[in-house]
């Protein structure tokens, strides 16, 4: 018995340090397995997304919609390839605690896009494909495979394009819903954050693809985002950023980010800008923050009020068309006299963001003395002394700054 008891004993350790050399082996043969697997079902998906393009000069109806098929069902086939080597390899090399610093990432984006499933799920099928198809591509790029990579760019930039129109189509549905505060700015922030992640990374491959000169428009504003991509942001540059963000993505989403999304994104820059003047104690800071705001102002009217073609209100319109042709007045002085342009086209983006803030004057009051005590420096406003005129009188008013020229 005791004989038979320790051949027993010599057994299980045996089997478990079996199991535990068999473990240690498969992790890495299973990932070469679905290296494999991937690598071929990548080389099938290329072939069929050429054949997809090629097919747009295709007559036969029937031979389009089956290449078109085809490439679905391959692309499929591509990203669940992917999907179980994240499950069949990462993962158990993260948990047995022998997973480098780009499968650690990995997996924890992977859960990052799972979360989503539940209660987003529109933006889940979405993040879900971009997360795949973005490990596949650093993985590539980590392997050094530059053949691989060079065939595989084209379909990449292609199909990341696609997701990141529709992401951008998903939030600015969202943002037509009855949602809190809280809500909306996390729909701005996603809107803000994906159009970073583009132009950061989509779109200087295809620049690459394209060459520069087919965005020879743009080319000036990507530049000046480029030096916002390095190094810790104060609140003035992460807000200057997104403001070039806008800027380059009225001409690259026209239709995935809606002219009435963008006004919206354009109206959250102003009031987070208004916010940091008057909450900020240092004035070069406070300095900086407003002529970043005259900017956004610029932005806002030049670039995207002057090609809305549906208001809300008559009078708005209205009262945009008055300002439009002040500012084009003000546009005839520019090459005479370029500091005197300055000056008139200061003042009247302060005057129209005045106007605008006046409405609600308890929640914007500092903004507005702030404004006119600019108004005042500038020459565009009177000083008033302990006084103010209501309906045509002098009263006595402490806080009174002045009254337009």
């Amino acid at each position: 018995m005791q004989e038979n008891s320790l051949r027993i004993a010599q057994n299980d350790n045996f089997l478990n340090l079996l199991g535990k050399t068999l473990t240690r082996l498969l992790i890495p043969t299973k990932l070469g397995i679905n290296g494999m697997v991937i690598s071929i079902k990548r080389n099938s998906l290329i072939k069929a997304f050429n054949n997809y393009i090629e097919s747009d000069t295709e007559e036969d109806v029937d031979k389009k919609e089956y290449i078109e098929k085809k490439y679905e069902n391959v692309y499929t086939a591509y990203l669940e390839s992917i999907d179980k080597n994240v499950m069949d390899t990462i993962y158990k090399k993260v948990k047995n605690d022998n997973a480098n610093e780009f499968e650690k990432r990995a997996l924890a984006n992977y859960y990052n896009v799972i979360n989503l499933k539940q209660k987003e799920y529109a933006e889940y099928k979405y993040q879900k494909q971009k997360y795949l198809l973005e490990l596949d591509y650093e993985n590539i790029k980590y392997a050094g495979k530059e053949k691989i990579l060079e065939n595989y760019k084209k379909f990449y930039v292609s199909k990341m394009e696609a997701l990141y129109k529709s992401l951008l189509k998903q939030y600015s549905i969202k943002l037509s819903d009855n949602l809190n505060y809280v809500d909306k700015d996390m729909v701005y922030e996603k809107i803000f954050s994906t159009l970073e992640q583009y132009i950061g990374e989509i779109l200087p491959l295809k620049m690459e693809i394209g060459g520069n000169d087919n965005y020879s428009d743009i080319i000036e504003e990507y530049n000046k985002f480029d030096t916002f991509t390095i190094g810790k942001l104060d609140q003035v540059e992460n807000l200057t950023k997104k403001s070039i963000l806008l800027g380059i993505s009225r001409r690259l989403f026209t239709h995935s980010l809606p002219l009435v999304v963008a006004e919206q994104c354009y109206i959250k820059l102003l009031k987070d800008t208004r916010s940091l003047i008057v909450d900020t104690k240092i004035e070069a800071k406070r300095e900086k923050a407003y002529n970043l705001l005259l900017g956004i102002i610029e932005d806002y009217n030049i670039k995207l009020l002057s090609t809305k073609i549906y208001w809300d209100k008559p009078e708005q319109r209205e009262g945009y068309k008055a300002f439009w042709k002040k500012f084009k007045q003000i546009e005839k002085i520019k090459k005479s006299d370029y500091i005197q342009y300055m000056l008139n086209k200061e003042v009247l983006f302060v005057k129209e963001d005045l106007k605008k803030v006046q409405k609600n004057e308890n929640k914007y009051c500092k903004i507005i003395k702030y404004y006119k005590t600019k108004l005042v420096s500038l020459g565009a406003m009177r000083q008033l002394k302990n006084s103010c005129i209501s309906e045509g009188k002098y009263t006595k008013n402490k806080d009174a700054v002045g009254i337009s020229k």
